[in-house]
């Protein structure tokens, strides 16, 4: 089983959001566990204060090393552990993806770190973190969102979270291409009718036409995946159909 701990300023908050739906469910049936940690129970002031303005200088205020610290050395304690794997959500990490989202899948328990203010003292990132990861280039008020997106596409990775591994590996960026479109009833809405192929019950026509579709979505809507893949023979013969 996963086991995924938060170091959070925020943790009713984020246990309201992965409590509930398929990552709730998951969290019920024991597929994993996902535990949130308060900083400022780590810390040893009187006001649980857990930030203080940065030497140099500037706008904004930082979140102090020593509570972080504490927090992780207690989470590392409870889960019987020198070291537990852990990142820190921060925008200058690299870009989060579906290839990190399963390699983080294959760990055992990892720590996520939620910055807030302007970020945390640089000391606490050399000492205890492994990696930085981001959403994006742009920034956030705090790391608990870019946390909860992590926990979130992580955990429905695993074994039993999911109906089937098909709910997955069918899915965008899985196999380098973005996924084919997909239709429910009505057959007709607003003029609109489904594809034909999709009410034809040949699977092998639907197949085909899914993985064409996802082709020519991912060359028209992500220019920089379709670089990076290598079409198969059928895909290039599907490429050429009308």
């Amino acid at each position: 089983m996963l086991q995924i701990d938060i170091l959070t300023l925020f943790p009713d908050s984020m246990a309201a959001v992965l409590g509930e739906s398929i990552i709730g469910n998951g969290i019920k049936k024991g597929y994993l566990s996902i535990d949130f940690h308060q900083i400022r129970d780590y810390t040893l002031s009187k006001q649980a204060r857990v930030d203080d303005a940065p030497y140099g200088g500037g706008m904004g205020m930082l979140m102090q090393a020593d509570p972080l610290y504490r927090a992780h050395k207690a989470v590392c304690k409870m889960r019987g552990k020198e070291h537990i794997h852990t990142i820190y959500l921060s925008a200058q990490g690299q870009v989060y993806n579906q290839k990190t989202a399963r390699r983080l899948a294959t760990l055992d328990n990892f720590i996520l770190v939620c910055g807030h203010y302007e970020g945390i003292d640089q000391r606490f990132i050399d000492e205890c973190v492994d990696e930085e990861i981001s959403l994006g280039d742009f920034v956030l008020t705090g790391g608990e969102i870019p946390a909860l997106a992590v926990a979130d596409s992580v955990g429905r990775l695993l074994p039993g979270v999911l109906a089937d591994e098909s709910c997955f590996t069918d899915e965008s960026h899985w196999s380098g291409l973005l996924e084919y479109p997909h239709f429910t009833r009505p057959e007709v809405w607003n003029g609109r009718a489904v594809p034909e192929v999709l009410l034809s019950g040949n699977h092998e026509k639907i197949r085909k036409w899914r993985r064409r579709e996802a082709l020519l979505a991912t060359r028209a809507k992500r220019p920089d995946l379709w670089a990076k893949f290598t079409p198969t023979k059928e895909d290039v013969k599907l490429l050429e159909e009308e």
